[in-house]
């Protein structure tokens, strides 16, 4: 593994920093100490920033020799609204948020590649630094787009990290195409007709029209998409009634809809309104259909792609970088990146959790479990990625 010896140096304050970030969570547009801290590092290392854009977001800029070629990295900052139960000295001190992501690891890898690239620049063009806020659905990639951050930061391509647990540390992780699927929700009303439950006659039973419904919808992924289209349909909440005699006058069903194209994605969703609406009107029943498209798909892009892995080669070795990683029904917001500028996303492993402190939770370590902790043997890792990709993107010639 050629990691860079100053990095290597400055590992143990890239994991204080790591593990106070841990200890300081903060939701989605909330991360106004986390991006005090960053601001803080990075205008000690003489590095020019820019605040609030998508909020809480924040840019550095590291401009060096005179190319006109730009790159940007990408670190999301939020936390979840998870309660902690590792019990070492950095978990949570804020009860019901945790960093149970990663997040905090993402922010310190690069800050670690940011001092670095500030103190040697051995790369022509500008490196763009973006610490993004609220991913954890709060769309805070497209909240820093419309801001203007491709507007006032014009750059040629923009990567994005994710650690990975249950892949060998050191191990990179990437595929051209659909890496991570489109994120999308739905609720839906059925308004039928109250009635007393041993006169069914007399109502209009919603209950019976959501029974119908769910089971149809199912019939949209075995029987209208095709096989070769990767699909997830999840109806996870069924509201409905309060009383053993008494037939309700609605029912609620609330899912969510997994895609990698929007062409399926279309197609899922105007069947499901159509099997809502014709399935209520067969029992004189009424249906409001509410439909949220939250994340497009996050897809790769081919040469981007291509040229990242060869950077992680450089760096691990070719048998630790897997290139075609099996994409995730987990969604991103750096999707919408993607839809604007050319770019790649990785995953880097974080090892299966025997990294964990003394005083860690019972559980796995698991993204989104309240067991979990980023492992700190990436910070170096990750953040000489961040540097190579840089100076290969960017070459001082």
């Amino acid at each position: 593994m050629k990691l860079l010896d100053p990095i290597i140096e400055f590992h143990s304050e890239l994991q204080q920093i790591r593990r106070d970030i841990h200890a300081h969570p903060e939701l989605c547009f909330e991360e106004q100490r986390t991006s005090d801290v960053v601001a803080q590092k990075l205008t000690e290392w003489g590095i020019p920033i820019m605040r609030g854009m998508g909020i809480t977001g924040i840019v550095g800029v590291i401009r060096n020799g005179a190319g006109s070629r730009a790159i940007g990295l990408r670190a999301d900052m939020d936390a979840l609204p998870v309660q902690e139960i590792n019990t070492f000295p950095h978990a949570s001190k804020h009860a019901g948020k945790m960093h149970a992501c990663g997040h905090d690891g993402h922010v310190a890898m690069l800050l670690g590649a940011a001092r670095y690239l500030s103190q040697h620049r051995h790369f022509d063009g500008t490196v763009y630094l973006i610490f993004q806020p609220a991913e954890e659905g709060g769309g805070g990639a497209k909240k820093m787009m419309d801001d203007g951050l491709f507007a006032q930061c014009p750059m040629d391509a923009v990567f994005g990290m994710h650690n990975w647990p249950g892949i060998a540390v050191g191990t990179f992780g990437a595929t051209s195409g659909p890496l991570m699927a489109s994120s999308n929700e739905f609720e839906v009303v059925i308004r039928g007709k109250g009635a007393h439950a041993a006169q069914p006659h007399k109502g209009i039973d919603p209950i019976m029209v959501a029974i119908q419904v769910a089971q149809t919808w199912q019939t949209i992924v075995t029987r209208n998409k095709s096989p070769i289209d990767s699909a997830v349909l999840s109806i996870t909440q069924i509201h409905t009634g309060s009383a053993t005699n008494v037939i309700p006058d609605e029912a609620c069903l609330i899912g969510t809809v997994r895609t990698f194209t929007t062409d399926v994605l279309d197609l899922i969703e105007q069947r499901m309104k159509t099997i809502a609406e014709h399935t209520a009107l067969a029992f004189d029943a009424q249906v409001d259909f509410r439909f949220t498209r939250n994340y497009p798909p996050l897809v790769n892009h081919a040469r981007e792609t291509a040229f990242a892995i060869e950077v992680m080669k450089s760096i691990v070795g070719e048998n630790m970088v897997n290139t075609h990683v099996e994409p995730t029904m987990g969604a991103e917001d750096f999707a919408f990146m993607l839809q604007e500028k050319p770019g790649c996303y990785v995953f880097l492993g974080n090892g299966e959790g025997s990294h964990r402190d003394g005083g860690h939770g019972v559980g796995p370590c698991n993204l989104h479990n309240p067991s979990y902790d980023f492992n700190d043997q990436l910070l170096p890792i990750g953040a000489t990625y961040w540097v190579r990709l840089v100076e290969a993107y960017l070459p001082n010639t």
